[in-house]
C-alpha cells in the first residue's frame, strides 16, 4: 500500500467527497442575506424590575413564530460608559429572519399581534432598526 503525504490525503479525500456528492449544497450556492429586526424598548417604569422581566417574557414568546431564525433578549449591559453608548433603553429584541417576506409573516402573525396588546402597556417607546445584511 503506498503511503499518502498530507497533500495526497487531501486531493484523494476531496476528490472522493464530491464522487459522493458530500459536499453540502451550501457550499454551492451562495449564502442568503438575513433580515436583521433589532427593537428597543423603553419602559414606563424604567426602575421597575418586574415590568422589565414582565417585558422580557413576552418578548421571548414570539421565539414561537415560525419565520423568525434566532431571537436575542437583551437588558442593558453593565459596560464601559462612552459618548457613542446609548444606555436609555431597558430591553431589547434582536431577530434574524430569511428575508423581508419572513419579517412581513412576523409582524402580521397572531402571536406578536398578542404580545403588543398583552405588553405594550409596559412602554413608553419603542425603536426599530431592519437592515439587510451587507
Amino acid at each position: 500500500m503506498q503511503k499518502l503525504n498530507r497533500r495526497s490525503f487531501l486531493t484523494v479525500t476531496a476528490a472522493a467527497a464530491i464522487g459522493t456528492g458530500t459536499i453540502p449544497s451550501i457550499m454551492a450556492a451562495p449564502a442568503q442575506k438575513q433580515l436583521v429586526h433589532h427593537v428597543f424598548f423603553w419602559l414606563k417604569n424604567p426602575g421597575s424590575t418586574a415590568d422589565r422581566d414582565k417585558l422580557v417574557e413576552g418578548i421571548k414568546t414570539l421565539a414561537k413564530i415560525e419565520t423568525i431564525r434566532k431571537l436575542h433578549v437583551g437588558v442593558l449591559a453593565s459596560t464601559e460608559k462612552r459618548d457613542v453608548v446609548d444606555t436609555s433603553w431597558d430591553v431589547s429584541e434582536l431577530m434574524f429572519f430569511d428575508d423581508t417576506a419572513g419579517q412581513k409573516v412576523y409582524q402580521d402573525h397572531p402571536i406578536h399581534q398578542e404580545f403588543i396588546k398583552n405588553y405594550s402597556h409596559l412602554w413608553s417607546k419603542v425603536v426599530v432598526y431592519d437592515a439587510m445584511e451587507a
